[in-house]
């Protein structure tokens, strides 16, 4: 029997790991016949996906099926319920059901408690940009896949560029291992930095600008980022982590917390990270932070109705950098 569950928002990174489950059990030979994509939002598609997982495959290889966006795992009826019960169990070994949600699945739910019984469950959720640990981690297992080599130091360089961003990660990964050819020594920072787009890194220093009320660097730093196209919701969502980093350490401190402590509820690869991050909040009072979250949320808000991306991103950047004059 083999069910899967894959959850969250890290999309590129859960559509990696479905392709590479699909090819392990396809046959691509056979594959039009035992691979099936079923939208799974709706009551009968999971059926129907049910109905198909227990079809044995034509020719060689497993029966691939994929019940994409279910929301089995955030509500499910009894009947529902009952020919998941029923049909589970019986999978055959030839077929391979997959199940993926973007939403975190509600633990509550007796679907959910049988799915987490029955399946192998994966999550898929974006790293946050200050955990240095699991970015690196990240980095390290991606560009082992892709049999880049790369030094210790160029790992943590290519981790803080890029941040949490799966996409960007493969695709300079990519561009590094057809620079690096044939060579057999591994790449160095120098190497990484001649040909990585800082993304990250030019949204933390867009979030350093603010935070600092340096209305026209930021101004600057902002065009320079959507000069390059980058998305407005991918700045908000750096500017976002940066500045719940921030307030989260400047709580911290003004509960007197040790270091030791902030970074392990930061969960800090390297602890002596929290003194910079000291210095960073220092001159940022905790009101003025806890203000800077709410205003974030609204421009996201804004910009998922559809508002005119340039003008309300410098709206806003002007707002929340007044805060800190």
């Amino acid at each position: 029997m083999q069910i899967y569950l894959f959850w969250g928002e890290d999309e590129f990174a859960m559509g990696q790991a479905v392709t590479s489950l699909r090819q392990s059990a396809v046959d691509p030979n056979w594959a039009s016949f035992n691979y099936d994509k079923i939208m799974a939002d709706r009551a009968e598609a999971v059926l129907e996906g049910l109905d198909r997982a227990l079809t044995p495959p034509f020719g060689t290889g497993s029966r691939f099926v994929w019940l994409a966006n279910t929301t089995v795992t955030q509500q499910c009826s009894p009947e529902l319920l009952a020919q998941l019960e029923r049909t589970l169990p019986v999978i055959p070994d030839s077929s391979v059901l997959l199940l993926t949600s973007v939403k975190k699945p509600d633990s509550r739910l007796k679907s959910t408690k049988l799915l987490v019984k029955s399946a192998q469950v994966r999550e898929f959720s974006p790293i946050p940009p200050w955990n240095d640990k699991e970015l690196a981690q990240r980095v390290r297992q991606v560009a082992a896949e892709m049999k880049v080599k790369l030094t210790t130091t160029a790992i943590e360089f290519l981790a803080e560029s890029i941040g949490s961003d799966t996409r960007q990660l493969y695709s300079e990964l990519e561009k590094l291992r057809l620079f690096a050819g044939n060579r057999s020594q591994p790449l160095t920072p120098e190497d990484v930095g001649k040909l990585v787009n800082s993304h990250a890194q030019n949204t933390f220093q867009l979030a350093d600008a603010i935070r600092q009320g340096h209305t026209e660097e930021a101004l600057d730093l902002l065009a320079g980022l959507t000069g390059r196209n980058e998305s407005g919701l991918r700045i908000v969502a750096g500017l976002t982590s940066k500045f719940r980093l921030w307030l989260w350490v400047k709580a911290m401190i003004a509960s007197g917390d040790r270091d030791d402590k902030i970074a392990q509820a930061l969960d800090l690869g390297n602890p002596k990270r929290v003194y910079y991050f000291r210095q960073e909040v220092k001159n940022a009072s905790l009101e003025k932070l806890q203000k800077t979250l709410p205003l974030l949320l609204e421009l996201e808000a804004s910009l998922k109705r559809g508002r005119e991306e340039k003008s309300t991103l410098q709206t806003k950047v002007i707002e929340i950098s007044s805060l800190f004059r």
